[in-house]
This record gives C-alpha cells, structure tokens and sequence, in this order.
C-alpha cells in the first residue's frame, strides 16, 4: 500500500493477496451479487446491441469515430447500446448511443489495478469484481456483437461469443467484426490454420461478418430482431417480457406486436 495526494493506492499485489485470504463463501456472496445486481438491472432491455473493442484509442481515431457513428445509427433505431462502461472504443460506443434520448447507453465497467472509470456517456452502469459475471452480462441481454479493432480482452470477448454463437447457447445472434484490414489476418489463421485441419467447419467461419460498411450492420441487425420475433411467436413465447420488449420496438410497418404465429 501507498499514499498519494492524501488516498491509499493499492498495488496489483495487494489485492490479489487480499482475494486469496478472504473466504471462499465471501467470494461467493460477491459473484452473487454481481448476478442478481445485473439481471435487476439490464432484464427489462429492449433490443440491445452490445460493443467491444479497445481501451486505449483516444477520440482522434478512425475507430473510435467508427464505432461512435455507429452506436448513434442504432440508437436511432431504437437499439440500446452495451459496453464495457470504460474509455476508447467502449467510451465512443457509449457517446455515440447517449446523444439518442430515447434509449440507454449501458456501461458494465470492471473494477481494475489500474483503475479503469466509467466513461461520462453512461445513462445506466454498473461496476463488476469479476471478468466472468461481467461478461455473461455483456452478451446475455443483447441480440448482436460488434467487435471493433481491440487487445487481449476484445478478443477474448470476440472468440467467447463465437463459442457460444457455435454451441448455440444463444440463439438468433449475430457477430459483426468492423476492421477489415485490422482483422483480415486473424480471419487469414482461422481459415488457414483451424478450418484446414478440421477443428471448426465451415459454417462457423461464416458466423464471422467481417465488413466496414455500417450501414450493412445495422441493415443486418434489423433483419436479426424480425427473425428473433419469428421464432419466438413459433415457439409460443409472446406472453415472455423478452418478447413484448423486442415487439414493442419493432416498427409499426411489421405489425408483428400482439400477434402469434400464423
């Protein structure tokens, strides 16, 4: 421990040591609540979309303009906007989403050594102690991923939402990848390397939307929501919240609010 400006600094160390000592049902108590704390707060969403990519590009780059204009071209469709709550891409996305009053711009910020902020264009946050409990949260309420150019953690995030894309644990979502030139080589090695000696198939290469156009991705976003409606009036779910909230944001031309299917 150190003292700065009159505040105690804590040291990567001393709180790993700290989580180490504590008990285990204490660690327990706080993934819980982590939990309970995301599902009170994001399990009324409407269709949402949520946003990856780096930390450390400032408001001058082509990316963070990208994924700003974007965030702005879904929220004026009526999409919430989710991301990791922090700067660079996640704070653009962020900004982008909060200049549309009509929907929330979500930020599920991590509580680091380094001590990441929640950027200042977040209408609804909220501050996770676990990775794990954060991510479930940054894909269990949305119906696409957008995964703009990033680090370790972006593609950490790209390749578990492929898995469960893959596995279908979720169901009717859609993967968009923005950066073509960024990202070309990372597709060149799946292709290359994973598809070529049989540890995926081809169809999972296809799961990945590798463009630059957005207008394409939220084209093809709209396309998910009506599908995802679909499907859920074939199974019988109209009378679930999930599905009155993607209705009711569906435009009136669809007519699909209310109805069953035929």
């Amino acid at each position: 421990m150190a003292r700065r400006h009159g505040k105690t600094k804590e040291y990567e160390s001393s709180r790993y040591v700290k989580d180490i000592k504590s008990a285990d049902v204490w660690s327990v108590f706080k993934i819980i609540a982590d939990f309970v704390q995301g599902f009170d707060e994001l399990g009324d969403l409407g269709p949402s979309v949520t946003i990856f990519g780096s930390a450390r590009l400032d408001e001058n780059h082509p990316y963070y303009t990208q994924a700003m204009t974007l965030a702005n071209m879904l929220g004026e469709k009526g999409y919430n906007v989710i991301t990791g709550g922090g700067p660079g891409i996640m704070e653009a996305a962020n900004r982008g989403a909060f200049q549309i009053e009509t929907v929330e711009s979500i930020g599920l910020n991590i509580e680091l050594a380094t001590e990441q902020q929640p950027n200042p264009y977040i209408t609804k946050g909220q501050s996770f102690d676990y990775f794990f409990s954060r991510k479930v949260m940054l894909v269990k309420y949305s119906m696409a991923y957008v995964i703009f150019p990033g680090g370790f953690g972006t593609l950490d995030e790209m390749f578990e939402a492929l898995t469960l894309i893959q596995t279908r644990k979720v169901w009717g979502v859609r993967l968009f990848v923005v950066g073509t030139e960024f990202y070309a080589p990372l597709i060149q090695f799946i292709k290359d390397k994973m598809l070529a000696e049989g540890m995926i198939d081809e169809i999972d290469v296809r799961l990945i939307n590798l463009t630059d156009d957005l207008e394409f991705v939220v084209r093809e976003i709209e396309k998910s929501l009506i599908s995802q409606i679909q499907t859920m009036e074939k199974e019988g779910l109209t009378d679930t919240k999930y599905y009155k909230a993607l209705a009711s944001h569906v435009d009136e031309t669809h007519s699909y609010a209310g109805q069953g299917s035929s």
